[in-house]
């Protein structure tokens, strides 16, 4: 049982390095141009790869247009990205690629947003330095 979960981790891996070298050299459609792979998880047979993305340079949460739009250029590529997997992986099969948009890293900005507004609200009121260095 360890072994197959190895297995499929290092698979997992493999698929994460791989799309993400070939969403950055190969693929030409602008609406995934800001596409940053951040997990792959496959189901145990490796049928199926679901593949969190999340878009660069995004500070505050993307648009719902501009999420359909990358999700629609994504399922666009799926099988292009998947038939360049299947050069590479060391497999009998090549998982189908289903996408989904990874709200973590968004969750995570707004948190330390919140964070550094509630730190500058208490230096503001006792009138110690926030963490910028600013009264």
């Amino acid at each position: 049982m360890a072994r197959e979960f190895a297995r499929s981790r290092r698979v997992e891996e493999q698929i994460q390095r791989l799309l993400s070298d070939v969403m950055r050299a190969e693929l030409r459609d602008p609406r995934v141009a800001g596409v940053v792979i951040t997990e792959v998880r496959a189901s145990r047979d490796l049928g199926v790869a679901w593949i969190q993305y999340t878009l660069l340079g995004t500070e505050a949460s993307p648009a719902p247009e501009v999420l359909a739009d990358v999700q629609a250029g994504l399922d666009r590529a799926a099988g292009f990205l998947r038939s360049q997997l299947a050069r590479e992986l060391a497999t009998r099969t090549v998982p189908e690629l289903r996408f989904r948009y990874d709200e973590a890293a968004q969750r995570a900005r707004d948190l330390e947003r919140l964070i550094d507004t509630a730190v500058a609200g208490d230096a503001a009121a006792t009138g110690t330095p926030g963490p910028d260095g600013s009264p």
